[in-house]
């Protein structure tokens, strides 16, 4: 194919580019090889590209030269995302689409303002923002709410000298579940699999206290959750401290924790306090993150082929679990905010 003398170094201007589009260059090193006599074999293999490729820019530059190879659609100016456009998409976003959805996509968004998706999800990502999300919370009603908080923060920042503080709680109703169909294991590029079926074998209730200074976690397996399992379960912690030790307890607001015979207790033991939490909030309570943890790692997964084998795969787990405990390192980032503890209230105020 014959080439004018400026045709080629104009094309091998294309191919030395520092700058450019990359598809010009290389449709210009496709006309030059063609130039030097090479197959559409060896052009194919050396530019990783088709047949149709390579005939197709050499008709375009047989019929336009130079100006054939040049692209007809360069494509859509870019959006240029000024403060004045984040700004609207942000405030669009804050507000329901006019549809009735609940929230925007990305193209949903993108269609009502006349831009690109992609630019709404850049603005998106910057703002961190994420409509598909939704998060719920529960707000505490409790008029003590402050000084029940403060309470529990200063067991967790400031426990008083030489006694011990145990977060305690119930984990009820924990299913046996027994798989009827084969679990298919862990494997390269699959994960493991569980049938749908199952089988209930019953359930059992799981009490825990976890230890605040150590971070170890006593536990206790039962068939039900009564005031008098409660009780039973206070009474063997007790036994494993020291005897006249002061002992806190801090627990949640269930029923079964204030009944008569839980105050009756209490009288017979003077050095045991409870300390209740505020209603709807459980994240005062520590031993809500062991449970978390336990639910993932034993219970989620679990198969169990009896009440029996649920209990002992919870017990194996708590000893196992108790050799590398360690303490919740809790914080809090502005007491001021919603707490307001009393004076002292840390060491005399429990």
């Amino acid at each position: 194919m014959f080439i004018a003398p400026p045709e080629r170094a104009e094309l091998e201007r294309r191919v030395r580019a520092r700058s450019g589009r990359a598809e010009e260059a290389r449709r210009a090193r496709v006309i030059l090889m063609l130039a030097e006599g090479r197959s559409y074999r060896e052009i194919c293999e050396d530019m990783r590209c088709s047949h149709e490729y390579v005939a197709r820019w050499k008709a375009r530059f047989q019929e336009h030269r130079i100006a054939g190879l040049d692209s007809r659609h360069v494509g859509r100016t870019p959006w240029i995302v000024t403060p004045k456009l984040e700004a609207r998409v942000i405030a669009m976003t804050r507000q329901p689409p006019p549809d009735g959805s609940t929230h925007w996509s990305s193209r949903k968004l993108a269609k009502e303002l006349g831009i690109g998706h992609v630019t709404v999800t850049q603005i998106w990502a910057r703002a961190g923002l994420k409509p598909h999300r939704l998060e719920r919370y529960m707000a505490s009603d409790d008029p003590d709410f402050e000084a029940k908080a403060a309470d529990v923060i200063g067991l967790y920042l400031d426990p008083p000298e030489h006694a011990a503080v145990f977060c305690v709680d119930e984990k009820t109703a924990i299913q046996a579940l027994d798989r009827l169909d084969p679990v298919l294991p862990l494997s390269p590029g699959r994960a493991e699999r569980h049938g749908f079926e199952y089988y209930r074998h019953g359930t059992l209730s799981l009490y825990a206290a976890l230890d605040t200074l150590s971070g170890e976690v006593f536990g206790k397996t039962t068939t039900r959750h009564t005031s008098d399992e409660f009780i039973s379960f206070v009474n063997e912690l007790v036994a494993q401290q020291p005897p006249r030790r002061e002992i806190h307890i801090i627990v949640d607001n269930l029923s079964a924790h204030k009944t008569k015979a839980v105050r009756a207790y209490l009288d017979e033991h003077p050095n045991v306090r409870l300390h209740f939490t505020p209603t709807y909030s459980s994240w005062l309570n520590q031993v809500e993150l062991w449970f978390a943890k336990i639910e993932r790692d034993v219970i989620a997964r679990g198969v169990f082929t009896s009440t029996a084998d649920l209990r002992r795969k919870i017990m194996r787990y708590i000893r196992r679990y108790n050799r590398n405990a360690r303490p919740v390192r809790w914080s809090y980032s502005n007491p001021k905010r919603r707490i307001a503890a009393a004076s002292d209230s840390s060491r005399t105020g429990h």
